[in-house]
């Protein structure tokens, strides 16, 4: 009788526990569950954690994934500390149970952080996928910053998006040989998706350019994000051919400034947050971004649109250097000044909307896949 491959024989499969709690590590980790899964020699486990219930949900509904396990683990107004505890345990459990070869996280949420330490004491070797980001300041963002260090100092595999976060893994002390540049499979979700030109589930007034906003950084919570509603609003008043629409977070700290300051704007839109696949739509359909989000920093670039980002810092530095993003504060001056030069100087928006994204080709999942079989089969 023919010999079987080891990768096909279901003893030597090797468990993958793949883990996401937000919308951002869902859509990011999307990529590698399908990409690990058409592997014959990986037996594919999925955990949310539900650190974001709602939003987390709309996107594993939009790539068809089924969680094996569900922490559901939010709960109204519960503090970082507590989320933190209780991702602990419950983890704990779970890694006891499910007994995982490896565990894949992504990125830097309080799940990413908590999944790490709970696998370090299980003594379970940890993936971090989008590895290596880093602003060098523990308050911007936070505690995401904090959460990322913490999980790459716990990881077995790093898999780096850039070269400029493989160099800061290398200048960490990280060993060379466990850190490997994949890009990011957000633009493997974002390609994807982006195929399909769909129409706006939002309705916005003919023949205006949009202006696409989301603001919800924990570190811009108070003045900071008073300051940039009335940037927002400014630059409505300024310009009578542009509207914006803002997609508007469910946290009270977000929205209820956000609902002062901005309701009742002819030319604002304020919309509950939106599906993945609608907000990659009104990203098509936008001429210019406004955000303090990390993942909108990759994806907006790479469909050729100017993106000004509304924080201090940013632990993507690679699209400012190539040009297409531009790093404005939470200033309400700095914001309503450099909207303005895209909306009125041709030649600045044409510099900015190339259509450039240093962040990947597509192929980050594959690349992911490909590792961890070389390092785990036989």
């Amino acid at each position: 009788m023919d010999s079987v491959p080891p990768e096909q024989q279901s003893s030597h499969r090797k468990r993958i526990l793949t883990v996401v709690g937000t919308r951002p590590e869902a859509i990011k980790m999307a990529p590698v569950i399908r990409a690990l899964k058409a592997e014959p020699w990986a037996d594919v486990r999925v955990l949310a954690t539900a650190q974001h219930r709602q939003m987390l949900d709309q996107v594993l509904d939009a790539f068809d994934i089924v969680p094996d396990v569900d922490l559901d683990i939010m709960l109204p107004g519960q503090s970082l500390p507590e989320l933190t505890s209780r991702l602990l345990t419950r983890m704990d459990a779970v890694l006891a149970d499910e007994r995982p070869d490896v565990v894949l996280i992504q990125g830097d949420t309080t799940t990413v952080m908590a999944t790490a330490m709970a696998a370090f004491y299980r003594r379970v070797r940890v993936g971090h996928v989008e590895a290596g980001l880093r602003t060098g300041d523990l308050d911007n963002p936070f505690p995401e910053e904090m959460n990322r260090i913490v999980a790459g100092k716990l990881s077995r595999w790093h898999f780096a998006p850039t070269d400029g976060a493989r160099d800061n893994l290398l200048g960490e002390g990280c060993d060379p040989a466990t850190v490997h540049v994949t890009g990011n499979t957000v633009i493997d979700a974002l390609l994807e998706v982006a195929k399909v030109e769909r129409p706006l589930t939002v309705t916005v007034p003919a023949g205006k350019r949009l202006i696409l906003v989301t603001a919800h950084r924990r570190e811009n919570f108070g003045d900071a994000f008073r300051e940039v509603c009335h940037g927002i609003r400014e630059l409505a008043d300024r310009h009578g051919d542009i509207h914006v629409l803002y997609p508007v977070h469910p946290n009270p700290n977000v929205s209820g400034p956000a609902r002062e300051i901005l309701s009742g704007h002819a030319r604002i839109t304020l919309c509950d947050p939106m599906d993945y696949l609608p907000f990659v739509s009104a990203m098509q359909h936008a001429y210019l971004v406004l955000t303090d989000s990390g993942g909108v920093q990759e994806e907006a670039p790479a469909l050729g649109k100017p993106v000004l980002v509304m924080r201090s810092e940013t632990e993507r530095p690679e699209a400012i250097w190539a040009g297409v993003v531009k790093l404005v504060g939470p200033d309400r001056r700095a914001i309503v000044e450099e909207a303005t030069r895209l909306l009125d100087d041709a030649g600045a928006y044409a510099s900015m909307a190339r259509g450039v994204s240093p962040y990947g080709d597509g192929k980050a999942a594959a690349r992911i896949a490909a590792i961890l079989k070389n390092d785990l089969v036989a």
